[in-house]
């Protein structure tokens, strides 16, 4: 099995997101910045919950997702 690359992102926002987010090029908080939550959400894997808590992340850093 191939090794994945690894994320910056907690856990909770489970396995598959964490994959996806790092395979489509997203490791960082600050990656996060340049993309918009919709976009985000048109990766398999990634759905409403690991929006919310990325987002509310991102906040807590003074950060947020890109605008629409």
């Amino acid at each position: 099995m191939s090794e994945h690359p690894s994320t910056e992102f907690p856990r909770s926002i489970g396995k598959v997101a964490n994959r996806e987010l790092a395979l489509n090029g997203y490791t960082t908080f600050d990656s996060l910045t340049k993309v918009s939550a919709k976009e985000l959400l048109k990766i398999h894997g990634i759905g409403p919950k690991s929006i919310r808590i990325l987002g509310e992340e991102l906040a807590a850093q003074g950060k947020a997702y890109a605008a629409d």
